[in-house]
């Protein structure tokens, strides 16, 4: 497929939904959808990767996602463990700058340093800025970012009235990312269960019915050409 990059979103959000179903459909057990669903995972950012895309975030762990099973959230801090110890070299060879965002802090102590560490390990990259959402929400984001400004005025160091959008955006996890301008959701449903809810004020949306562990990258670029035919007005008239 051939894609006119000058049409090409620079930031795509991904709510990578389906894989329990498609284990259950499969009569595997749920764990086995949440590993699919890495494998398919890496080849999306292989694709991100070669088309030069800019940002990229997933959505990997909500807050409320520790309402799950005891084992199914064991597993999932499991599994981001070991795609961090397996993948992190690989993301640095292909210039990749990896990011968590969310409530970091609140993982286990030993993701935590993992994820650090990828970080610092990325640091310096200049290619795909790959965000991982994890522990998050983007009404909590929203809230602790306010709490950031608000400590600033209290401190003497901002203005109330010298608040903007851009002071805004610059307390938010994904201060280094443009806006979202595609999101995508795979699994079927209809709902940006609240995903980068301030980044995708203008985000163009595109669902599937495709659950994520069938998500292939052929897929994922027929999404960006069909970005390139929308009509981006931001509320104006052309």
């Amino acid at each position: 497929m051939n894609l006119d990059k000058n049409l090409l979103p620079h930031h795509v959000g991904i709510i990578m939904d389906g894989n329990g179903r498609w284990a259950q459909n499969q009569g595997l057990i749920r764990s086995a959808g949440h590993l699919a669903g890495v494998k398919t995972l890496k080849e999306i950012i292989k694709t991100a990767v070669n088309i030069e895309l800019e940002a990229l975030t997933v959505y990997a762990f909500s807050t409320e996602n520790w309402n799950r099973p005891h084992t199914e959230v064991d597993f999932l801090m499991h599994l981001f463990s070991e795609y961090l110890e397996k993948e992190k070299r690989e993301l640095n060879e292909k210039n990749v700058k990896i990011h968590f965002i969310g409530r970091i802090d609140e993982l286990p102590e030993s993701l935590i340093k993992q994820a650090r560490d990828a970080e610092n390990m990325m640091m310096n990259n200049t290619g795909l800025k790959f965000n991982v959402a994890t522990n998050y929400g983007g009404q909590d984001e929203i809230v602790r970012a306010t709490q950031k400004i608000a400590r600033q005025v209290n401190e003497g160091t901002l203005k109330v009235d010298d608040i903007d959008a851009d002071i805004f955006e610059a307390a938010l996890d994904t201060c280094d990312s443009p806006p979202v301008d595609l999101m995508i959701r795979t699994g079927g449903d209809l709902r940006v269960s609240n995903f980068l809810l301030w980044q995708s004020a203008y985000a163009e949306f595109w669902f599937t019915e495709t659950p994520f562990p069938n998500f292939k990258p052929e897929e994922f670029l027929q999404a960006l050409s069909d970005f390139a035919k929308r009509d981006r007005r931001f509320g104006s008239i052309k």
